[in-house]
């Protein structure tokens, strides 16, 4: 059978069996299978009986589905992948201890008295849960949990404390470290530290969005973001300035302390002697006079300056962000320090959320045991999804789809940014219908050579990518596509993930009302990605 008549079999087959309700996984599994009959042992779909005297069923341990078989083996037992499973039990931890809703209660004491204060707390907090473990579900439950009751208690607009929540919720898509980017690394072989680094300018840029978009509407309607009572004895102005500071500048001290003392332990042991690579970044003696002068500078300003009392007072109310810097600066310094890869440091992440949880009085064996069970049921389903998605990948592969699709498309008239254009509407529509997981292990293998081959220079419209750079660059814009699938009618799940935790007078129906600003924002960053696409370039 031609190979464009099973892509049309195959693009129906997926729609139906997605319609009827079947999980991907299995749809996926299904359809591969499919894929193979019809290319290699037609004869089965008209005559069953004939089972045994073709090259799919006669050699079974031979040919296509030996070939299948390796490329899935090889899959699930890449080592990157087990950062995922620590990932989410980072995230579990961290969504069961007390450590995100004191990080809450300390970004909303510097920024209550701020028109639209409470959103634009929800997006940092967002942010730095994204940097720390990069799960979309559970930031979504969490802040819903959280911010939603207090943003409708003052009086914020409904719609905007929804989508706020659910847009900035799913940062983690595009913030470090992405799960997203993972998957995308491992089935592309492109680095994954790169990825990280490419995205950060990007997943920042679209955060930056979505605060000043709140910033301007609660500016034009204050109506939608009332500014709550004022406390008594709460300090106001530069008062309050004046012990941010005061915080600022205990925690520039404790962070130039340590690296101070790791530069001094590299140079004294003797390793960047030995060392001739850029393994110890920031770790040379050329630092030290930098991280000791910053450290005095920190104790003159806390101690000479501002005094005992106001340090006290800002560290007591802003000691609810260290947790949350300190595993930000385990996962990432470990990465980008050179000390571990991505799962040693996904590992140390979630040893570094346990102890603090043990530390605060919070470690038990009931949390332990309920991140596990998450961390088990959420990798079950990104594993189930992950075989049938590649199995049905492979197929297609095997039989000669992916060659077909990147020769239609080239051959077409389109121009370059018309072909990228072309492949956007494909990813925002299957986003609507389809989980990450799957659109990332079906349509990235097709789409990836075609970008590949097309004329670098005609690539965007302001500056030139560099050619290393291409698949980097597809997978931070591939990423930012996802960001609006979570929001996208009809399936978006960052809908389903509020829903579950939101009082039951908002219904579907608001939630997904509440989306569309911020669907327009998320479509304005992916816009900037394709019209300059050396952004991603700026960091790497």
């Amino acid at each position: 059978m031609d190979i464009g008549t099973i892509s049309l079999v195959l693009m129906l087959g997926l729609v139906l069996l997605l319609a009827i309700g079947m999980p991907l996984g299995f749809a996926s599994a299904i359809l591969a299978v499919l894929v193979l009959v019809m290319k290699f042992e037609p004869t089965l779909l008209m005559d069953p009986l004939s089972f045994g005297d073709g090259i799919l069923t006669g050699r079974p341990g031979a040919g296509p589905l030996n070939i299948l078989a390796q490329k899935i083996y090889g899959l699930l037992t890449d080592y990157v992948l087990i950062s995922i499973p620590l990932f989410i039990f980072m995230a579990a931890l961290l969504e069961r201890s007390g450590i995100a809703k004191d990080m809450y209660s300390s970004l909303n004491v510097w920024l209550n008295r701020t028109r639209g204060g409470i959103a634009i707390v929800t997006s940092i907090m967002a942010v730095i849960m994204a940097a720390m473990s990069g799960i979309i579900g559970g930031e979504v439950v969490l802040l819903g949990l959280i911010a939603l009751p207090q943003m409708l208690r003052l009086g914020y607009n409904q719609n905007l404390a929804i989508g706020t929540i659910c847009a900035s919720g799913s940062l983690g898509t595009m913030i470090p470290p992405s799960i997203v980017l993972i998957i995308y690394g491992l089935i592309t072989e492109t680095s994954i530290k790169a990825l990280f680094t490419a995205s950060f300018l990007p997943g920042f840029m679209l955060a930056s969005f979505i605060i000043i978009y709140i910033i301007i509407r609660t500016q034009l309607r204050p109506d939608h973001a009332p500014l709550p009572d004022p406390v008594e004895g709460e300090p106001q102005g530069f008062e309050k300035f004046k012990l941010f500071i005061a915080f600022l500048s205990v925690l520039v001290a404790g962070f130039s302390t340590v690296l101070f003392l790791r530069a001094l332990f590299f140079e004294l042991s003797g390793q960047n002697a030995t060392n001739t690579g850029a393994s110890f970044a920031y770790g040379t003696a050329d630092y030290l006079p930098w991280f000791g002068g910053a450290v005095v500078l920190s104790f003159v300003l806390m101690f000479g300056v501002l005094g005992r009392a106001a340090t006290a007072t800002g560290w007591a109310m802003g000691k609810g962000l260290v947790p949350p810097i300190v595993v930000i600066g385990v996962v990432m310094g470990s990465i980008y320090g050179g000390i571990t890869g991505i799962t040693e440091a996904a590992g140390m992440g979630a040893l570094a959320v346990l102890v603090i949880a043990i530390l605060r009085g919070e470690g038990s064996f009931d949390l332990v045991w309920d991140s596990l069970m998450r961390t088990l049921k959420s990798t079950g389903t990104i594993i189930w999804v992950t075989i049938g998605a590649a199995a049905l990948a492979g197929a297609y592969t095997i039989a000669g789809g992916p060659t077909y699709v990147a020769d239609f498309i080239v051959g077409s008239d389109l121009p370059t940014m018309g072909i990228i254009l072309a492949m956007m509407l494909i990813l925002l529509f299957m986003g609507a219908f389809m989980d990450w997981v799957g659109i990332v292990l079906l349509i990235i293998p097709v789409f990836l050579p075609i970008v590949q081959r097309l004329p670098i220079e005609e690539i965007g419209v302001f500056g030139e990518l560099n050619p290393r750079h291409v698949a980097i660059w597809f997978g931070v814009v591939f990423c930012m596509n996802m960001q609006v699938s979570f929001l996208s009618p009809p399936f978006g799940p960052a809908a389903f993930y509020l829903k579950s935790v939101a009082p039951p007078h908002i219904s579907l129906t608001d939630i997904f009302k509440g989306f569309l600003p911020f669907i327009g924002i998320q479509l304005c960053a992916l816009s900037v990605l394709l019209i300059w696409p050396p952004i991603v370039s700026i960091l790497l």
